[in-house]
């Protein structure tokens, strides 16, 4: 929060979400499928995606960087969805690989923990069974 004119401002950041990746052509296909983004082109290293028309939501960049991922990512991210199980198969069609077998669960929450086609993982989560 910042003070401005001795009133407090709330600052809102618009959210931007960066995945480091060998080929970025090849990765794009399935995040845009996987998240219904549009490809809103590539340029050098990177190729962008947007949420369809216009709707809010962050852009997802994907970046070219040089040799494979080597360890646990330190940050990953979540897709909800009201029911994990069809969902993680969907994004399995389009070419993710299930990481564990069984759905984890911790605090009322379920999860699928999934690894995109460069083994980036994520997952997909219920946010506690009512997403």
């Amino acid at each position: 929060m910042l003070k401005e004119g001795g009133r407090l401002a709330v600052v809102v950041a618009s959210l931007g979400l960066v995945l480091d990746c060998n080929d970025p052509e090849t990765l794009v296909t399935f995040w845009s499928q996987a998240l219904g983004y549009d490809l809103i082109g590539g340029a050098g290293s990177y190729v962008l995606l947007l949420p369809p028309g216009g709707e809010p939501g962050p852009q997802f960049l994907l970046q070219r960087v040089p040799g494979p991922k080597q360890t646990k990512d330190r940050m990953q991210f979540d897709m909800h969805a009201a029911d994990i199980e069809p969902e993680a198969s969907r994004l399995i069609g389009l070419g993710a690989a299930r990481v564990r077998p069984e759905t984890l669960s911790e605090h009322a929450n379920n999860w699928v923990l999934l690894r995109n086609p460069e083994g980036n993982e994520f997952c997909v989560c219920d946010g506690g069974g009512n997403a």
